[in-house]
């Protein structure tokens, strides 16, 4: 779960409050192009880090502020405001909004309001699950040193999960890797419903002790059912 994460390029500290170089604000690489179904990649990290199957037939546009990474948009996620709005037909957030201050969050989640489209824009997003983590803890005894399980990285621990991995923070210096919130389907739903995004649903997760969700502004179409397979009968978030 930690993947896009272990596979990034060292990015540098990010300041708060959002301090966006001129250079790098709203700086979009790239035109887009009408009628072609694009998804803003949120702190991808890397190329190499797939997104779902159901995006292979989307053009994919990666955000970050690692100029290293090479992004099609160089830019810190808390100022998506400063892009145009109504760009993108879906934003993909993958362990990416577990790494802002809990008040940071609802900026973040405005910004990606901001640039979907208004009518289908919708956004999926992935974050540990500490909901999930606490009964490990309760339930099966896990203590914050034990591994949950091994990634290709190496043991990824409760710690780990919690905090961030704790040997990319030390290996690097770099804070932005250590997680400063966590989520619950609960408190996850209440940021999205006070961004705007009313309709949330809940995913089957794709990676170990993890929340995903795709939540909207509008009720689900025809795009969200092809997608995701949501409908009236589907669980909410």
């Amino acid at each position: 779960m930690l993947l896009r994460l272990l596979s990034s390029i060292v990015r540098p500290k990010k300041p708060a409050p959002v301090q966006v170089p001129q250079e790098a604000a709203g700086a979009l690489r790239v035109a887009l192009e009408p009628g072609q179904q694009t998804v803003l990649d949120v702190g991808g990290g890397h190329r190499d880090v797939a997104l779902p199957k159901h995006y292979a037939a989307w053009r994919r546009l990666m955000l970050d502020i690692n100029p290293s990474a090479e992004p099609d948009v160089l830019l810190d996620a808390r100022a998506l405001g400063s892009l145009p709005a109504a760009q993108f037909d879906a934003v993909y957030c993958s362990h990416n909004l577990e790494h802002y201050r809990e008040h940071e969050v609802a900026r973040v989640l405005a910004g990606f309001a901001h640039v979907l489209k208004p009518s289908a824009g919708f956004v999926e997003i992935r974050v540990p699950d500490i909901h999930w983590i606490a009964r490990e803890m309760v339930v099966n005894g896990r203590e914050l040193d034990d591994t949950l399980y091994t990634s290709p990285a190496g043991p990824i621990r409760v710690l780990d999960i919690l905090y961030g991995m704790t040997s990319m923070i030390e290996r690097t210096g770099v804070d932005f890797y250590a997680h400063k919130t966590g989520f619950t389907r609960g408190t996850l739903r209440r940021a999205l419903d006070a961004a705007g995004f009313s309709q949330a649903y809940f995913l089957p997760p794709l990676g170990r002790f993890e929340i995903r969700t795709v939540a909207l502004r509008t009720a689900p179409g025809e795009l969200h059912r092809a997608l995701f397979g949501i409908g009236e009968a589907s669980e909410a978030l």
